[in-house]
């Protein structure tokens, strides 16, 4: 008994912290490699959290850090007061609503459709012309899609030659701010839908071939080996990124909304940024800026931790 060999999991435990400086020995390469990004992480992300506690000051600059006035959660209750903020904040659920739900939608359909394309040649043309509205900067896409829409552009003439508009009664779809959010959805997948359907084409690529012959063999039509074999096959990369895209729920963008938009969009067309933008910086009030910013970054944040929770709990594929 005395001369007994230690169990397995006494040997994990004694060993683990030198098993771990043995494994990143042996990878030191990458740690090295990893070294610049976390010093770049570490500056540019974690550093600036310091100046969050401006939104607790009734901060001016030219004061310093102790001489500042300290005024407690007073910014945070001004914006949930303030009828403006609440009307930012729902202009930027509801566009980063349509843009989650247009955007998945629309990627995952094209990707689809592209994956079924057996003409090389025109599957290509396509890619390449969805994909290029992507670098197309917004300034010169809300210019095109202004131009579009102005009283004299292809939208009218097309609805004046079906007769649904009469000459002289064009429609302004840019001064009707109901008419805002649906623009800014059709934008944004005009621009973006192409590119988003990279990722899940990658994810298709990555499926055995010989599931969809299987499933021929068993007499499944198209239709059904897109149901059960590429839907499946791609549905832990929808998942990981809805997560990320449920994460990014109050980024509902800023230049297309301060590109498209004007005084008589002005009530659909703000969101969180340009409300920092026009009452905070502009105004020299950093604090309410800042308050307005943290708001946005701890409710991302929560989200996003919830998401993955839900995730988990349901037994899919999650981001961490």
């Amino acid at each position: 008994m005395e001369n007994a060999q230690p169990t397995t999991a006494a040997k994990a435990l004694s060993g683990k912290p030198a098993g771990f400086f043995a494994k990143l020995a042996r990878q030191r390469a990458l740690v090295l490699m990893s070294v610049p990004f976390i010093i770049w992480l570490f500056i540019f992300k974690y550093l600036p959290l310091w100046g969050w506690t401006i939104a607790f000051q009734k901060f001016k600059p030219a004061k310093g850090f102790f001489d500042q006035q300290w005024v407690g959660f007073e910014h945070f209750a001004f914006l949930f007061q303030d009828e403006r903020f609440l009307r930012v904040l729902r202009n930027t659920l509801a566009m980063s609503a349509i843009n989650l739900v247009l955007g998945f939608v629309t990627a995952i359909v094209l990707a689809l459709l592209l994956n079924e394309v057996r003409q090389v040649y025109f599957k290509r043309v396509v890619q390449t012309v969805s994909y290029l509205p992507h670098f197309i900067s917004w300034v010169v896409a809300a210019s095109i899609v202004q131009s579009t829409l102005s009283p004299d552009g292809i939208i009218n003439e097309l609805l004046s030659w079906l007769g649904w508009v009469d000459k002289g009664n064009e429609i302004l779809f840019l001064g009707v701010g109901e008419y805002f959010w649906g623009i800014f959805g059709a934008s944004s997948v005009w621009k973006d839908v192409g590119w988003n359907t990279i990722v899940y084409l990658a994810a298709m690529t990555m499926i055995d071939p010989s599931q969809y012959e299987a499933a021929k063999m068993d007499g499944a039509n198209r239709l059904e080996r897109i149901w059960y074999v590429t839907l499946p096959g791609i549905k832990p990369v929808v998942i990981v990124l809805l997560i990320m895209q449920i994460g990014h729920l109050l980024e509902a963008g800023f230049e297309p909304q301060y590109l498209l938009g004007n005084g008589m969009n002005v009530d659909y067309s703000e969101v969180i940024d340009i409300f920092v933008l026009k009452y905070g910086i502009a105004q020299g009030n950093f604090s309410l800026s800042v308050a307005a910013g943290m708001f946005k970054t701890v409710v991302s944040f929560i989200l996003l931790f919830a998401a993955n929770h839900l995730a988990k709990r349901m037994g899919e594929s999650r981001l961490f």
